[in-house]
């Protein structure tokens, strides 16, 4: 597997066992399955005139309770990460790991030497100081979350700065380190609208600070740098008020079902718990790859995760997916352990 690969990659996937994209049951993508309703006729948009977002800031500002002058917005959250390394131009960077993997091609494009914190094995390890801090919450690949109160204390002692991924945080009711960025200044908070908002396709990332932060990022931001399909696409999603309920729950209830299909599967040794629409397990006997081989047969893709930091060859991440690709996943694994 390459260094950086991520799963969702669906389109190879039916090429290499010669089906159709709609036959694929796809639980390596952790975009969330249900979808906002979008009432929108995108081919009466006005796209000869350049694009104004003072009306996305303002709902985007509104969803997660900030000033709009407390955000920026980037063409998707890798975008917005790669953005910051470079704004920053530091020369360390502290991962909590395993982590998101465009972190480390980050700090391999940016030149910043690094370093890797097993946050499975303990987290309370020093760092060094006036590193750029990177941790995820809720994590990935297993969906943990973490009350990052004494964290910050410490983080703030060692003049880090720190950058708080919460791209799955939308997906619970837990409290998001937002709240933080008045009493330290050197905090940002990443949020990418894609994976809850289900719209990988649309890109649109959002990083959070305070204005001074925030005023020196726009210093160096083209004026127009969405289009105005993103712009629209992410507009209408905020206006379905019933949407964050609905899905919330929704993948809560499919989230039950998925740790009990995997607990009670045989193929399985054990499984992490999650607060997000995904949940890490590591296999008894097969590796991940000889797993994806068997599912092949099923029309089913998961996540191999032996690319992550310490993670070894047997972990596989499952997302939460709808009713009725669960059942067929139960299947497969039952007739696969036979």
């Amino acid at each position: 597997m390459k260094t950086f690969e991520h799963g969702g990659d669906i389109q190879n996937f039916a090429k290499s066992i010669n089906c159709k994209l709609d036959e694929v049951i796809d639980l390596s993508s952790n975009i969330n399955f249900v979808k906002p309703e979008i009432a929108c006729d995108f081919n009466s948009l006005e796209i000869s005139a350049y694009p104004k977002y003072e009306k996305l800031y303002s709902k985007i500002a509104k969803n997660y309770k900030v000033k709009e002058f407390e955000l920026e917005l980037y063409n998707g959250g890798s975008s917005a990460i790669f953005t910051l390394f470079r704004h920053l131009d530091l020369n360390h960077c502290t991962i909590y790991s395993p982590a998101y993997l465009e972190y480390k091609k980050a700090c391999h494009i940016y030149k910043y030497d690094y370093n890797l914190i097993n946050r499975l094995e303990r987290v309370d390890v020093p760092i060094e100081k006036n590193t750029l801090v990177v941790f995820v919450n809720p994590s990935t690949p297993d969906g943990t979350y973490y009350e990052l109160e004494k964290f910050l204390n410490y983080w703030q002692k060692q003049n880090a700065t720190v950058l708080i991924d919460e791209s799955f945080l939308d997906f619970t009711d837990n409290n998001s380190a937002v709240k933080y960025i008045h009493r330290y200044e050197k905090l940002y908070v990443l949020k990418s609208m894609t994976k809850f908002y289900s719209s990988a396709g649309v890109r649109v990332g959002t990083i959070i600070s305070n204005k001074l932060n925030i005023d020196e990022l726009k210093k160096f931001e083209p004026m127009w740098k969405l289009s105005a399909f993103d712009s629209e696409y992410l507009q209408k999603a905020l206006e379905d008020e019933k949407f964050k309920k609905v899905a919330k729950a929704i993948n809560v209830k499919n989230k039950i079902y998925l740790e009990k299909i995997l607990q009670n599967s045989n193929l399985v040794e054990f499984i992490f718990n999650s607060s997000a629409n995904f949940v890490l397990a590591r296999l008894k006997s097969y590796t991940a790859k000889q797993l994806q081989e068997k599912l092949k047969e099923y029309k089913i893709m998961i996540r191999d995760c032996s690319n992550f930091d310490f993670l070894d060859e047997k972990f596989i991440r499952v997302a939460v997916k709808s009713q009725n690709n669960l059942d067929a996943f139960k299947k497969a694994l039952d007739a696969i352990s036979k």
